[in-house]
C-alpha cells in the first residue's frame, strides 16, 4: 500500500507545480511561437468546420426539404461537402504542424538534458542511481512524447469543441440546450470519479510493469547462475507471480473503463431521446423547426464526447507534466565542481600540493581528514592502504573530480578551484582502472581526449605508448569498430587505448588507478611497458593495488582511516617497521616486519 502511495505522489503535480512547469515549458517553446500560432488558428478552423456541418443539415431540412426548394437543398449539400473536405485538410495540417513543433521541443529538451548530464560532476553520480537518471531520458520523455503526438492536440481540440458547442447550441435554441444539460452534471460526476479511479489504476499498472520487466531482466541476466543451480522452476514461479499481479492490475483498469464508457453512451442516447421528444413538442408549438432538432442531434456528440476524451486524456497530461517537472528538476541540479568566474589557466608545470585537505561524501562522515602533501614536478607517488581508507578519494581530489570541504589543492601555486576546466583537464589526466570505450572506431575513441586531433597526432599518441603497430595490424587498422563498451577488444587493448588518450593530451600530471591490476600476466607486461613510456617525464600519482608498483615509485604514501599516516621512499618505510612494512611483509609472504624477502 505504501508503494502505491509513493508512486502516486511522485506522479502528481499540485496547482503551483503545474503552473511552474507551464511557465518553463512556454519559455522553451518561444522559438516555435509562430508555428504554435498557426496551429492554434488551424484548431479553431477545424472546430468551426465541425460545427458548420450540422448548420448545413439544418438549412437543408428547413429551407430545402420542408420548403420544397431544390436549389436550397443543393446549396446545403454542396456546403456540407465543402466543409467536410476543409475539415480533412485542416485536421491533417494541424496534426503535422503540432507534431513537428512537439517533436522539435522534445529534441531540444533531450539535447539540453544530456548536455547538462555531461557537465554534472562526480558527486551527482554518487548521489543518484544510474537507473533513475536513465529513466529521466526514457520513461519521462516517453510520457511527454505521448502527449505531444496525440494527447496535446486532442486535449485542446476537445476543450475548444466543448465550449463552442455549448455556445452554438445556446444560440440556436436555449430551450433544447437546457434539455441537453440535464445529463451533464451526472456525466461530469462520473468523469471525475473515472479520472481518479483510472489515475490510480494507471499508476499501479505502470508500477507493476516496471516490476515485471525488472524480474524479466534479472532472469535473463542471471540465466547462467539459474541453470548452474537448477533453479529454473523457482524463477518461473517468481515471474508467474509478477505476471499474475500485472494481469490483475490491468483488469482493474479495464473494470474502470467498463462502467464509465457505458455511462457516457447512455447519457448521449438518453439526451438524444429527450431532444427528439421535447423538440417534437416545440416543433408542434411552432417554437423551433425540424432542422433545429436535427442540428441538436448531430451536435450532441460534440457535447459528451469531449467530456469523455478530456477525462481519458487527464492521465496523459498528468504523467507528462510530472515527467517534465522531473526533467526541469534535473536541469536545475547545480554543478558540484563548477568553473568560477574569472578562472585562470594553470601553468604548464609546477608542484601538485594538498593543503590541510578534508573531504566527506554527501553528508556522511569524513573519508579524508587534514591531509597535507606536496608532489614535486616529475615525481612518482604511490598511494597504498586498505580498501576504503581514502586513497582513491585523495587521487580524485588531486584531479579535481571533487572539491575538498576544507583546505585546498593547488598546481603550480594556483588553487584548482580557480582554474579553467579546460586547462585543468589538459594538465591533469586521470586514467581509470578499466579503460572504457564507446561504440565507434579505435581512432575515434582515442580522439575523444582531444576532439581536434589529426590522424597523425592520434597515431603519434599510440606510438608514444608503443601500441601503434599492434592496432595498425588489425584488419581495419585504427578504423576498426570496437563495438559497445569495446567488446571487440581485449581488456589489455582497451587499456592501451585509454593510455593513448592520455598521451594525446600530453598532461603534466597523471593520476593512475593502477591499470594492470585486472589483467592476465602476459597482457600486464605489455600495458606496464606502455605505462612506463607514458609516465616518463611526468608527475604521477598512482593508486597501487600491488606493492610491486609502490616499490618502483619515488615515494609511497600510506593512507589509513582517512589520514596520511606514512610518507617516504619504499626502502625507508620498509626499514622503519611501520604500517607500510607490515603491508609489504604480508604481501611478500614474510611475516617479520621490516623484511623485504
Amino acid at each position: 500500500m505504501s508503494r502505491e502511495v509513493a508512486v502516486t505522489e511522485q506522479d502528481r503535480l499540485d496547482g503551483g507545480g503545474a503552473r511552474r512547469v507551464l511557465v518553463r515549458a512556454s519559455r522553451l517553446l518561444r522559438p516555435y511561437r509562430r508555428q504554435i500560432a498557426v496551429a492554434a488558428a488551424l484548431v479553431v478552423a477545424w472546430t468551426a468546420s465541425i460545427l458548420a456541418g450540422p448548420f448545413f443539415v439544418r438549412y437543408g431540412i428547413d429551407a430545402g426539404i420542408s420548403a420544397g426548394d431544390g436549389a436550397a437543398l443543393n446549396r446545403a449539400v454542396v456546403g456540407f461537402v465543402v466543409v467536410a473536405g476543409a475539415s480533412y485538410v485542416v485536421y491533417r495540417a494541424q496534426v503535422l504542424l503540432i507534431g513537428r513543433v512537439g517533436e522539435s521541443f522534445l529534441r531540444d529538451l533531450r539535447v539540453r538534458v544530456f548536455d547538462h548530464l555531461q557537465r554534472l560532476s562526480m558527486p551527482f553520480y554518487d548521489r543518484e542511481r544510474a537507473g533513475v537518471i536513465v529513466s529521466r531520458m526514457t520513461s519521462d520523455v516517453d510520457a511527454l512524447s505521448e502527449l505531444v503526438q496525440t494527447g496535446l492536440l486532442m486535449f485542446v481540440m476537445n476543450a475548444l469543441l466543448l465550449v463552442l458547442s455549448i455556445v452554438v447550441l445556446a444560440a440556436v435554441s436555449w430551450q433544447l440546450l437546457l434539455v441537453c444539460l440535464v445529463a451533464v452534471p451526472g456525466v461530469v460526476a462520473a468523469s471525475i470519479k473515472f479520472q481518479r479511479d483510472s489515475n490510480r489504476a494507471y499508476l499501479e499498472v505502470r508500477d507493476r510493469i516496471g516490476a515485471t520487466l525488472s524480474r524479466l531482466q534479472e532472469g535473463i541476466s542471471g540465466v547462467r547462475v539459474v541453470q548452474a543451480f537448477g533453479r529454473q522452476e523457482l524463477e518461473e514461479q517468481r515471474f508467474a507471480h509478477h505476471n499474475r499481479v500485472l494481469y490483475a492490475t490491468h483488469m482493474d483498469s479495464v473494470f474502470v473503463q467498463s462502467w464509465y464508457l457505458p455511462v457516457i453512451e447512455l447519457a448521449g442516447l438518453g439526451t438524444t431521446a429527450l431532444v427528439v421528444g421535447v423538440g417534437g413538442m416545440l416543433v408542434i408549438g411552432d417554437v423551433i423547426t425540424i432542422g433545429t432538432i436535427a442540428f441538436f442531434v448531430l451536435t450532441l456528440g460534440n457535447l459528451f464526447e469531449p467530456i469523455q476524451q478530456l477525462s481519458q486524456l487527464f492521465n496523459t497530461v498528468q504523467s507528462a507534466g510530472a515527467g517534465l517537472d522531473k526533467l526541469f528538476a534535473l536541469l536545475d541540479t547545480p554543478v558540484d565542481v563548477p568553473e568560477r568566474q574569472g578562472a585562470v589557466d594553470l601553468p604548464r608545470q609546477g608542484p601538485l600540493e594538498l593543503h590541510d585537505v578534508s573531504f566527506a561524501y554527501r553528508d556522511g562522515d569524513p573519508v579524508l581528514q587534514h591531509v597535507s602533501l606536496a608532489i614535486a614536478p616529475g615525481e612518482r607517488l604511490a598511494l597504498v592502504g586498505p580498501t576504503g581508507a581514502g586513497k582513491s578519494t585523495l587521487a580524485k581530489l588531486a584531479a579535481r573530480l571533487y572539491d575538498p570541504i576544507e583546505g585546498r589543492v593547488t598546481f603550480g601555486g594556483v588553487d584548482l578551484r580557480d582554474a579553467t576546466l579546460r586547462s585543468l583537464r589538459e594538465r591533469i589526466v586521470v586514467v581509470p582502472q578499466e579503460g572504457f570505450l564507446f561504440n565507434g572506431t579505435i581512432r575515434e575513441n582515442i580522439r575523444l581526449a582531444r576532439a581536434g586531433a589529426t590522424d597523425d597526432e592520434v597515431e603519434a599518441a599510440l606510438a608514444a605508448v608503443g601500441a601503434l603497430d599492434r592496432f595498425a595490424a588489425l584488419p581495419g587498422g585504427l578504423d576498426t569498430e570496437v563495438h559497445e563498451r569495446g567488446s571487440r577488444l581485449s581488456a589489455g587493448e582497451k587499456q592501451l587505448v585509454s593510455l593513448a588518450r592520455a598521451a594525446l593530451v600530453d598532461p603534466a600530471v597523471l593520476v593512475l588507478d593502477e591499470a594492470t591490476s585486472n589483467l592476465d600476466p602476459g597482457t600486464e607486461l605489455v600495458v606496464e611497458e606502455a605505462m612506463a613510456r607514458l609516465m616518463e617525464g611526468r608527475t604521477v600519482v598512482v593508486i597501487a593495488h600491488r606493492l610491486s608498483t609502490a616499490a618502483r615509485a619515488d615515494r609511497v604514501g600510506v593512507v589509513e582511516g582517512g589520514r596520511l599516516v606514512e610518507l617516504g621512499p619504499h626502502e625507508e618505510l620498509v626499514s622503519t617497521g611501520g604500517s607500510y612494512a607490515r603491508l609489504f611483509s604480508t604481501w611478500t609472504g614474510a611475516f617479520t616486519p621490516g623484511t623485504a624477502s
